[in-house]
């Protein structure tokens, strides 16, 4: 059974230098995304039988498993904060700045880097895929036990692929560590006290998502679930869809693995202060495992976010199973196990007689308009085909 927490957003305003996640701010950063080989908007899916059979208006879904043919959303972040380093050195402006400058200037001399970065799995793909566009060296850090085919598609595009023998947390220290002694440049996606600017360039990446909803949503959702590991994608696309949508009385639910509930421990707290999760976080959504936040993210999601939710792996299981077995016309919707999560929330919140009181805090029924974004496809196609099909596939193989 999922847990579910309340608190209420601090009404303080941001700090200024977070205050960098609205639409013509996510204008910019897509221009960027649009100049990328194999840059497509992916689909906003309705779910109109869905949504009937749950009791809701409208439930929508941003289908991250088509971006640039990496099966997650994670690139975007990676690959715009690599573009503003680049720039950087380069002296170009960042409000001109386009993919095609950057790699034109790379062309004429500007010199070689080295990137690096640990990962789950998707933000090491998405560093190492435009690392290989702008033909630079990249290492990727692993934790113990990640899924050989997510070590498979990293190395597969010329990246230093290295499984380590550590958690997530450690692996990020250690890469971190490796950057200042061998003067490589860190493209981590979670910022700490010294750690800042290219954490919140990462995060604003992940604009072009929100961008692109505000491009085919006629009115605003009335709740937002966002899936969050150390809360970077959840902080930008609830700051960008609030800037959007100043007036509207959008509720933002925060949905975590009960074993990675980082942000639920830290919303817990009376003042606010950070939660590490200590230890071996045993979810199979292994993009969320995450057992410290992003110190960004949470100076967003405090002003932002009111509610935080942890579930157990069973939720996120039939969040794959319900967008993989679509209802009457609905679309099919590959979903993995840290991109099903918010479905299979809403779906467990919508029909579970135990979370009548949840519904009602909420305010959701059948006047409510639904977003969830699937952040990944089956980026760990045996568990995916487990949890899903039962070892059985009945589609078409989906090529990368």
């Amino acid at each position: 059974m999922s847990t579910f927490f309340h608190r209420p957003c601090d009404t303080a305003p941001l700090p200024g230098e977070l205050d960098v996640f609205h639409p013509a701010a996510a204008e910019q950063v897509r221009r960027y995304h649009r100049g990328m080989a194999g840059y497509t908007e992916t689909p906003l899916r309705d779910l109109h039988s869905l949504a009937g059979d749950l009791g809701l208006r409208r439930f929508q879904v941003k289908d991250e498993s088509l971006r640039f043919g990496l099966n997650a959303f994670k690139v975007l972040g990676g690959s715009y904060a690599m573009g503003r380093i680049l720039a950087e050195r380069m002296g170009l402006a960042p409000e001109e700045m386009t993919f095609e400058q950057v790699t034109e200037q790379l062309k004429t001399g500007s010199g070689s880097y080295t990137f690096i970065t640990a990962t789950d799995g998707n933000h090491g793909r998405g560093v190492a895929y435009t690392a290989a566009q702008l033909h630079q060296r990249c290492i990727v850090l692993l934790p113990a036990h990640t899924a050989e085919e997510r070590v498979r598609n990293i190395a597969a595009l010329g990246a230093e692929a290295v499984v380590t023998d550590l958690l997530y947390d450690d692996a990020v220290r250690l890469a971190a560590k490796m950057a200042r002694e061998k003067g490589y440049i860190l493209v981590q996606d979670t910022a700490w006290p010294g750690y800042e600017q290219i954490p919140l360039w990462i995060m604003q990446g992940y604009m072009t998502m929100a961008d692109e909803c505000l491009q085919r949503m006629q009115t605003p959702p009335t709740h937002l679930f966002l899936q969050a590991g150390v809360g970077s994608m959840a902080a930008a696309v609830a700051a960008c869809l609030s800037a959007a949508y100043p007036q509207s009385p959008m509720k933002v639910i925060i949905v975590e693995p009960d074993q990675a509930d980082c942000l639920a421990r830290t919303a817990r707290t009376p003042d606010g202060q950070l939660c590490r999760v200590p230890g071996d976080m045993n979810s199979m959504m292994a993009g969320l495992c995450c057992g410290e936040a992003c110190t960004l993210a949470w100076e967003i999601l405090r002003r932002k976010a009111a509610y935080y939710v942890t579930i157990p792996d069973a939720v996120a299981a039939l969040g794959m199973r319900v967008l993989g077995n679509p209802l009457s016309d609905d679309p099919r919707i590959i979903s993995g196990e840290s991109g099903a999560s918010t479905t299979g929330f809403v779906v467990e919140l919508m029909r579970s007689p135990e979370l009548a009181d949840v519904r009602a805090e909420l305010e959701i029924g059948r006047d409510s308009s639904v977003l969830c974004i699937s952040t990944e496809g089956d980026t760990d196609r045996e568990n995916y085909r487990a949890v899903v099909w039962n070892g059985r596939c009945p589609y078409p193989e989906k090529k990368d």
